[in-house]
């Protein structure tokens, strides 16, 4: 009778051998998850700084270079105002002005040009209509305020003035 004693009790061990070694494997696996949680976080974490860095480092780029077109404006308003060098002057300004078109264009920022084109609600503002038969209808007139795209999408829409037909009223008796 005694045999059956042992036998429970050998397999009471062998189960509790076994009971002991899942509950290792489990802490194990939870001990794994944990550290792959947060090496995700961290990794986030890394990644975020790094294009806040790399923003941060692009924005400082582009500032410096407009710093430049802001030096060259001050030596402009500082050179002497005289009529025999306003021809200087204006010479200055449009160097400085296209200093500034490559610095935008090196962003993808370029203008774009609306006079004579149709009407295009997506790339123009209308401001203003002008009754003409010298324009087909829906004619871009004139452009009070230059129109950018960056990277080919609209920036910034072009403020414009469009030809619109007489009015029919108007040519009858």
């Amino acid at each position: 009778m005694d045999e059956p004693t042992e036998t429970r009790a050998d397999e009471l061990s062998r189960l509790q051998a076994a009971l002991d070694e899942k509950v290792r494997e489990a802490e194990s696996l939870r001990d794994r998850h944990l550290r792959a949680v947060a090496d995700l976080e961290n990794y986030r974490k890394r990644a975020q700084r790094e294009k806040e860095d790399l923003v941060r480092a692009a924005e400082e780029g582009l500032l410096q270079e407009l710093l430049s077109v802001l030096d060259n404006f001050e030596r402009a308003l500082d050179a002497p105002r005289s009529p025999q060098h306003f021809e200087r002057f204006v010479s200055g300004v449009e160097l400085i002005h296209q200093q500034l078109l490559k610095v935008l264009e090196k962003t993808g920022v370029v203008p774009f040009m609306s006079l004579g084109e149709t009407f295009d609600p997506e790339r123009h503002e209308a401001v203003m209509r002008v009754e003409t038969t010298e324009s087909p209808d829906n004619t871009v007139l004139e452009e009070t305020r230059r129109g950018y795209l960056r990277n080919g999408r609209v920036l910034r829409p072009a403020q414009v003035t469009v030809a619109v037909s007489p009015k029919d009223s108007e040519s009858e008796p």
